[in-house]
């Protein structure tokens, strides 16, 4: 449970400063880019479920 409390707050942290500073995001700037990232990581979050 405690590293998925850690990735959440520092994917906020990495955006906060990314905003801050005014960097490019390192994520694609759009919501069909970003719905990309979140299926990926839940495929892979689900994979691992199936194969363990």
């Amino acid at each position: 449970m405690w590293p998925t409390f850690i990735g959440i707050a520092l994917g906020l942290l990495i955006g906060f400063v990314c905003r801050f500073f005014d960097l490019p995001l390192p994520a694609p700037p759009r919501l069909v880019g970003a719905l990309l990232v979140l299926t990926m990581t839940l495929g892979f979050v689900a994979g691992g479920y199936i194969v363990s």
